[in-house]
């Protein structure tokens, strides 16, 4: 019998030349997590300060990506529409593997997808991007206040975060201590739940992002 690794390696071999995932040069990511961490808090604070340089956004990128793909970070986010991580870290077409549903929840389907990632690119980093005045925590939140449920599969999304608000509900800050309770909560859920990411060498940390201001701030 085939060992998990083998059986990984082979499946990841025949899905990479499925999906035009061909790795680019390993020149073309960076190598440690820290690193990696700060390009993106660089290209953020451009983002606050007006300053984008919109890198790998031209026609060139275009056809460089398209033969292969090798982003340098995976990111779980909020699908919130004022949380586009390529435009708030300032980066570009090919650079970062997005993840993104409601709450930036670990599921099994978001989980494969960043395990697709982590084994087939080998990123230094994952980092869980919560954000200010989530609407999913602010939802669930007012759901437990009021005993009400949440209409059709908005549902998943409400019971997923239940636990991890519920200590909240009656604090005066409890969206926002919820929000950072939450990326924590699924940043722990990704190295807890995946023996993918947990044996990987990609460093998971939570950020959260400020509406107001446009800045990022690393969680710890």
């Amino acid at each position: 019998m085939l060992d998990s690794s083998l059986r990984r390696r082979s499946f990841f071999a025949a899905g990479g030349a499925l999906a035009g995932s061909i790795a680019l040069a390993p020149a073309a990511r960076a190598a440690h997590p820290a690193t990696t961490l700060e390009q993106l808090l660089a290209g953020n604070r451009r983002f606050v300060a007006g300053r984008g340089r919109h890198p790998h956004q031209t026609p060139a990128r275009i056809r460089e990506v398209a033969a292969g793909q090798h982003p340098f970070a995976v990111i779980l986010g909020c699908a919130d529409s004022r949380v586009a991580p390529e435009i708030l870290f300032d980066q570009g077409v090919g650079d970062l593997f997005d993840n993104r549903v409601a709450g930036n929840i670990v599921d099994d389907l978001l989980l494969g997808s960043i395990e697709y990632a982590v084994e087939e690119f080998a990123p230094p980093l994952i980092v869980v991007l919560g954000h200010e005045r989530c609407g999913a925590v602010s939802a669930t939140l007012n759901a437990i206040r009021t005993g009400g449920e949440a209409p059709g599969h908005i549902a998943a999304i409400v019971d997923a975060l239940r636990p991890v608000v519920a200590p909240f509900v009656d604090d005066p800050d409890g969206v926002e201590k919820a929000v950072v309770a939450n990326i924590r909560a699924q940043v722990s859920a990704l190295v807890t739940r995946s023996e993918i990411v947990a044996h990987s060498a990609a460093h998971v940390v939570g950020a959260r992002y400020d509406l107001e201001t446009g800045l990022v701030t690393v969680v710890h």
